[in-house]
């Protein structure tokens, strides 16, 4: 053995284990039972009911953990940015090593600082009147194109787009990127928005509303959207904003200066895109209802210019009752005629044949009779009449007008012609 080798002086070799079990036992014995004051930060309630979130302070910060037994007993919801008391027992958790408190009860020890500044800038911008329900304005009900704000690396935005393509695929996304988390992001976040404002506009690709969004975390996360610049932007918008940051219990004020708040960015996305089968449906039902009031209408117009007609009556219609009558008066003549002839012929031929010039100057006497017969038919109707130069004169009514005394000055006539119809106004009577 090597006379330098002390074998006093060489440190225990511990397994990791043990050596965790150690800390812990040292732990307990020296500090526990612990009180501590600090901030909440990342507050999260797990589905099993512990919560886990850390407190810290300017200096420092320990892990916390407070089991369902415990959390059960809170009278208050814990938020990002309190300050709380805690008392409970400092342990270490073995399987990472990590230092954290296990949290016994807990209670109100004021606000912290960052919900302290929160709570400053929401009291002097609603005094403003920058949080007012009379200046939020309406979501374009079909947008030409979105404006969206977010990071290029956030999952808010891969949310957005999703939801987007599914709902409305046609409509334009104008994506104008920005830091959503750090010292630059409020700056950033300014310089996105007036790039969409610059476009507004500027045709197709003008955005009608705009989608600023960011998925959840702790309230230093979401700092940057407590910014005063950022509200005052917010309020210059020269389209409705639709503000989607965190998750439903999260607010910022950019939530408040919004015209719209959604409780994550694909509800945004959903509050600025009605589903195009929503919209075909309301098509094809107001295309039905038009489609109705049309045939109404129609029919009502037609019942309308029936009753007129009727009313009126048809000179047209008179014409052709006087055509029948003529045609008719015509056969009954063509028929004497022809019984005659027949008649005639058989006296003839019960005389014998010593009469044929007598039977043939018969037959030209009727044939002329017959002529004249037609000829006279002819110069009974009335569209001969009418082609000869005359006017069939009648008033408003449909009724014949055969006198001067039946008109008066001013009154409107309806003449008829051979072909067509014209309207004529009666002038001051001639003396005689």
């Amino acid at each position: 053995m090597s006379g330098f080798e002390n074998t006093a002086a060489a440190p225990r070799i511990w397994p990791v284990g043990a050596l965790c079990r150690a800390i812990a036992d040292a732990l307990e014995a020296r500090f526990n039972p612990v009180a501590v004051r600090g901030e909440i930060s990342g507050f999260n309630r797990a589905s099993s009911g512990h919560c886990y979130f850390a407190l810290k302070d300017e200096s420092g910060q320990i892990r916390c953990a407070m089991f369902r037994r415990a959390a059960g007993l809170l009278d208050f919801t814990p938020r990002d940015g309190e300050l709380v008391e805690l008392r409970g027992r400092l342990a270490v958790y073995e399987p990472r090593g990590d230092l954290q408190l296990v949290v016994e009860s807990m209670s109100r020890a004021g606000q912290g600082a960052l919900f302290e500044q929160f709570l400053k800038l929401k009291a002097r911008l609603e005094a403003e009147g920058l949080f007012d329900a009379a200046r939020k304005r309406e979501l374009p009900a079909m947008p030409r194109a979105i404006g969206l704000v977010t990071s290029l690396g956030a999952a808010a935005l891969h949310d957005v787009v999703t939801a987007l393509q599914r709902r409305v695929p046609h409509i334009p996304v104008i994506v104008a990127p920005a830091s959503v988390q750090g010292a630059a992001a409020p700056a950033e976040l300014v310089g996105a928005l007036q790039q969409l404002y610059a476009l507004v506009g500027q045709g197709r690709l003008a955005p009608d509303v705009i989608l600023l969004v960011r998925g959840g975390g702790s309230m230093e996360d979401l700092w940057a959207f407590n910014d005063e610049r950022l509200a005052r932007t917010l309020v210059q918008s020269p389209v409705p904003v639709v503000c989607g940051v965190g998750h439903e219990t999260d607010f910022t004020i950019a939530d408040f200066v919004a015209d719209l708040r959604a409780p994550t960015p694909t509800a945004a996305a959903e509050l600025v895109a009605e589903s195009r089968a929503v919209w075909l449906g309301a098509l094809a039902l107001l295309q039905d209802r038009l489609q109705g009031a049309l045939e109404q209408q129609l029919d009502r117009q037609s019942q309308r210019l029936d009753l007129a007609a009727s009313r009126l009556g048809r000179p047209s219609g008179l014409v052709t009752r006087q055509r029948l009558a003529l045609a008719a008066q015509g056969q009954r003549l063509h028929y004497a005629a022809t019984h005659a002839l027949v008649q005639r012929r058989r006296e003839l031929q019960q005389a014998g044949s010593a009469w044929p010039q007598a039977v043939q100057r018969g037959l030209q006497t009727q044939q002329q009779r017959l002529e004249r017969a037609g000829r006279h038919l002819q110069l009974l109707d009335p569209s001969l009449v009418l082609q000869r130069g005359y006017a069939w004169l009648s008033d408003g009514q449909g009724r014949t007008i055969t006198r001067v005394a039946q008109t008066h000055p001013g009154q409107a006539l309806q003449a008829t012609l051979a072909d067509g119809k014209v309207d004529l106004t009666v002038s001051p009577r001639a003396e005689n």
